[in-house]
């Protein structure tokens, strides 16, 4: 990779992110208004106050722009058809069909959104003679929405029609509505706001309630005026089977066609001028601009939907691996096919120290009481300001060594070490870490297969009494455990912890030791390993207590170097796609599964947040809980699975709900802060933890002089 400069951490990404979510959620609020489109009847009405009697005894046509409401009815003998909830590709044409062998002309009340996903369907309407009139864009109640939300339907749907068709139209029929006598106080207080915007309200003088399936005898009496009177007949084309309206149309139309009937519009029927005017340049291309928009929303829910379902089977497929890979090395680890040699060479620690002051008292103190036969540590002072070195001086302990250098960084110092030590078995642990009796001896036993160079211990959390300490300790023990367990299995082991790791002495100067070009030099210097050809391990009960961080402030600044260090280590070694053995499987397994679970699954996790709270606006709740605890459960499974691999208990299980509210969110936020910075060429800092000394309380009592 290219020599990075050092700048600030960029920000403005997070501004583009936020108006990136945003946009997200509002597209698909968008589509989730115009995909619950229904039609039919309404919802039960609360009881409310009754128009005015002057229009509830009126005729169906209502204007209602002036001071008083005007009002017509249809001449004697005149039928106007009126269909609602329209353009469906399946029932619209049917009703055409019918329509045109019986010569009747009718008026069509189309939901805008429909109109968008069936343009043509409009314009054959328009082409055959037939009036259209607005039915809102999402079959909306308007009596019972906001008056914002009102307006912007009836403007939707003005927009769509000019869009497919180049006419504006006039005629509103509100959803939910009926005859006028059936009409409410809220309801005619929303048709005197849309007459506003130059709409006239058509009800109905017959509802045919065709929507309940009442049968084709029923719906052609309900459609039939009694007296020769004329009417409005309230019928729909679209928002669910309409094969009964279809029928009855076909038998309703020649019966009064004898009877002397004629089948117009309603602006006919009624002796008005044609409602529809040629639509505006601008409202034309508003129109086009909404029908993109509908379209764009529709893909891109479809999209979410393939990128949660793709998210789900990979999660679903990585638990399997892992659970296959744990099973299958703890029968290799538990049960060993043959004894192996007891290995007992002499082993140099190696323990670099930059101001630990808190816990390195602990750290030497657990080493020192390894039980294993010969050993030294090496403690690299790195020009530590807290007297780290004099503590470790203070206490002279026998086989300790402490080597002072200026602060020249953590892989300087550990190469520092590696020079001094004697031994050819070497162990590089963190400053914080503390060790059990056993780890040692634990941690060395693999290298009695010579193809083995590396052995990562197990690492565990030693603060874990607060929330943040269980959810750290819970990651470790599901993520870093069981990815482990599977990379020793698959045999490309991509990281051996700073805070536990053994190499062959050999294989250190090999490769040259440790890189210092990556902020993740122990993922660098294990794939470096891997590329030279030696297998890397994972021995499960070489256990290491570690300080994790105590505040997400300080998790943050450890999570952001250890992600930007992984992705500059990724890239360093991006050939091993192409190389054959060790460097291979690192390639070809290890590479692409960070890439995947590490890189592009938490990028797209605000996106999956987004599509979750979209979830909550527009599915039902029943599939929404579900599908949460389903998750949640299998989350649990894998929890309890891994805390029972690792002998841990399942205490900490109960704060797992929680840790999908603020923790995963921190985790994903710092991979697009660790992809921005690695895009734009910036180089990040080391920034290293205030340590508070709690892995301290682990190491055992010091001995008494």
């Amino acid at each position: 990779m290219a020599r990075h400069v050092a700048r600030r951490d960029p920000r403005a990404h997070w501004l583009l992110l936020l108006l990136g979510l945003v946009a997200l959620l509002a597209a698909l609020s968008f589509n989730g208004l115009v995909t619950n489109v229904r039609g039919g009847s309404g919802p039960a009405q609360t009881p409310t106050a009754p128009a005015p009697k002057q229009v509830s005894a009126a005729g169906p046509v209502l204007r209602l722009d002036g001071p008083a409401p005007v009002t017509r009815r249809l001449a004697p003998r005149t039928l106007a058809l009126t269909f609602d909830d329209g353009p469906d590709p399946r029932w619209t044409p049917q009703v055409l069909d019918v329509l045109r062998r019986h010569h009747a002309r009718a008026t069509f009340f189309v939901v805008g959104a429909r109109v968008n996903e069936h343009p043509d369907l409009v314009r054959r309407i328009l082409a055959e003679g037939h009036e259209i009139g607005s039915h809102t864009f999402t079959h909306a109640d308007v009596g019972n929405v906001p008056g914002w939300r009102a307006r912007a339907e009836l403007a939707w749907t003005r927009n769509a029609i000019a869009g497919a068709t180049g006419r504006e139209v006039t005629l509103f029929r509100p959803p939910f509505s009926s005859t006028p006598a059936a009409l409410t106080r809220p309801l005619y207080d929303a048709l005197r706001d849309a007459a506003g915007s130059g709409h006239v309200a058509v009800l109905a003088d017959r509802d045919t309630r065709d929507w309940e399936r009442p049968g084709v005898p029923a719906i052609v009496r309900a459609a039939t005026p009694q007296g020769g009177a004329g009417a409005a007949v309230l019928m729909h084309d679209g928002g669910g089977d309409r094969s009964q309206t279809v029928a009855a149309l076909d038998q309703l139309l020649p019966g009064l066609g004898q009877a002397g009937y004629r089948f117009t519009t309603v602006s006919e029927g009624v002796g008005a001028p044609a409602s529809m005017l040629p639509a505006g340049v601008g409202t034309r291309l508003s129109g086009i601009a909404v029908r993109w928009a509908q379209t764009g929303a529709g893909w891109l829910a479809s999209a979410m939907n393939l990128l949660l379902g793709v998210a789900l089977l990979l999660g679903v497929a990585r638990l399997g691996v892992q659970v296959a890979c744990a099973q299958l090395h703890v029968r290799r680890v538990r049960r060993p096919r043959r004894r192996r040699p007891v290995v007992g060479a002499p082993v140099s620690v190696i323990v670099p120290a930059y101001n630990e002051a808190a816990n390195i008292a602990a750290t030497v103190r657990s080493l020192v009481a390894s039980a294993y036969p010969t050993l030294e540590v090496i403690v690299v002072d790195d020009g530590s300001s807290d007297g780290t070195a004099e503590i470790v001086e203070r206490m002279r302990l026998r086989g300790v060594r402490v080597i002072r250098q200026a602060n020249a960084g953590k892989p300087a110092a550990l190469n520092t070490g590696i020079r001094a030590a004697r031994a050819d078995l070497l162990v590089l642990v963190d400053g914080d870490t503390v060790f059990q009796p056993d780890t040692l001896h634990r941690l060395v036993q693999g290298f009695a297969d010579p193809r083995v160079g590396a052995i990562s211990g197990n690492t565990k959390v030693a603060n874990r009494r607060r929330l943040l300490g269980r959810w750290q300790h819970l990651e470790y023990v599901i993520g870093f455990n069981l990815d482990r367990r599977m990379y020793d299995v698959l045999e490309c082991m991509p990281t051996i912890p700073g805070a536990i790791g053994a190499f062959r002495r050999e294989v250190l100067l090999a490769v040259g030791g440790v890189p210092a070009d990556t902020l993740a030099e122990d993922t660098d210097l294990t794939m470096k390993v891997l590329r030279a050809g030696w297998r890397v391990v994972y021995e499960e009960r070489a256990i290491a207590w570690t300080e994790a961080p105590s505040s997400l402030r300080q998790l943050w600044r450890q999570r952001y170097r250890w992600c930007y260090g992984t992705l500059q280590a990724m890239w360093k070694h991006r050939h091993a796609l192409y190389e054959p053995g060790a460097g291979g499987k690192l390639g070809r397994r290890g590479l692409p599964y960070l890439t995947v679970f590490q890189v592009v699954l938490p990028l797209a996790a605000p996106a999956v947040d987004v599509f979750a709270l979209y979830g909550l606006l527009f599915l039902p709740w029943s599939k929404l809980v579900l599908a949460w605890v389903g998750l949640l459960l299998l989350q649990g499974f894998t929890a309890a699975y891994a805390l029972r691999l690792d002998r841990e208990r399942f205490g900490p299980l109960w704060a797992l709900p929680f840790q999908q509210l603020v923790y995963r969110q921190v985790m994903y936020l710092v991979v697009v802060q660790s992809v921005v910075t690695a895009v734009i060429g910036n180089r990040l800092r080391w920034q290293r933890m205030a340590r508070t000394g709690e892995a301290a309380a682990l190491a055992p009592p010091a001995p008494v002089r």
